[in-house]
C-alpha cells in the first residue's frame, strides 16, 4: 500500500514550496467547499486515514479538517488534474466546511455593488435540511413540529405525506407557480423526515437516481417487475 501511495505522489507537480493546491467538493450535491494545500505527507495521511487533512501555510503544520471543529470530512475520493498540479477531494462534510459557520467558503457572488452574500446551491439544502431534521429528532414533541412526528409513528408520518401529495396536485391545477413550488417544498419536506423515520438519507435517493441516468424509464420499471 505504501508503494501505491509513493507512485500517486510522484505524479503530483508540487510547487517550489513542496505544495499543492486542494478542491474540497461535496461528494453528494458537487457544491465546491473549500480550497486549501496539501503537502506529501497530508496527501499520504488523507489517503491512509480516509479524511481531509491538509497543510496550514500560517501555522506551517498539518491540519486534519475538523479536529478541533468536530467538522470532519469524510475522503471518497482524490483526484488530479490533466497537468497535475491540483487536486480535488470528494468528501462527505460533517457540517459546515468553513470556519464562518457557512456551508461552503464560496458563499458570495459577484453583484453590481461588489460581493454579496448568496444561498447554497439546491443540493446542499437538501443534505442541510436532512440534518436539521435528524437533530430534531432529538428535541421536545410539544417544541418541535418535527419531533413531534417523529415521535408519533409512522403512519402519522405517511398520512401526512399523502395529504401533502395531494396538495401538490392539487396546487399543479393552479395556473400561478408559486403554489406549486410552495406544495411541493412541503412534499419534499416531509419526505425527508419520512426517510429519517426509516434511517433513510437523501444521498441514497440521489445516488438511485444517479444508478438510473442514462438508462430507458421503460428498461428500469422492467427490472424492478423481474426482481
Amino acid at each position: 500500500m505504501d508503494n501505491q501511495y509513493e507512485n500517486l505522489l510522484a505524479a503530483v507537480h508540487w510547487n517550489e514550496q513542496g505544495l499543492v493546491p486542494a478542491i474540497a467538493q461535496d461528494a453528494r450535491s458537487g457544491q465546491v467547499l473549500m480550497l486549501a494545500w496539501m503537502n506529501a505527507e497530508a496527501l499520504r495521511l488523507s489517503l491512509a486515514e480516509g479524511r481531509g487533512i491538509y497543510w496550514s501555510r500560517s501555522r506551517q503544520a498539518l491540519w486534519r479538517k475538523g479536529e478541533s471543529s468536530g467538522h470532519v470530512q469524510h475522503l471518497q475520493s482524490i483526484h488530479l488534474d490533466c497537468d497535475g498540479d491540483t487536486l480535488l477531494l470528494r468528501v462527505l462534510q460533517e457540517g459546515a466546511a468553513c470556519h464562518t459557520g457557512a456551508v461552503t467558503c464560496f458563499f458570495r457572488d459577484a453583484g453590481e455593488e461588489g460581493w454579496q452574500d448568496s444561498s447554497p446551491p439546491g443540493g446542499s439544502v437538501l443534505d442541510t435540511l436532512q440534518a436539521t431534521i435528524q437533530r430534531r429528532r432529538q428535541s421536545d414533541p410539544g417544541q418541535s413540529y418535527v419531533a413531534k412526528l417523529l415521535h408519533g409513528g409512522r403512519d402519522r408520518i405517511l398520512k401526512k405525506v399523502g395529504e401533502e401529495a395531494a396538495e401538490f396536485l392539487i396546487a399543479c391545477k393552479n395556473p400561478e407557480a408559486q403554489p406549486v413550488l410552495g406544495e411541493a417544498a412541503d412534499l419534499l419536506f416531509h419526505l425527508l423526515v419520512a426517510l429519517e423515520e426509516r434511517d433513510l438519507h437523501i444521498d441514497e435517493v440521489l445516488g438511485e437516481l444517479q444508478r438510473r441516468e442514462g438508462m430507458s424509464g421503460l428498461v428500469e420499471k422492467a427490472s424492478r417487475k423481474s426482481a
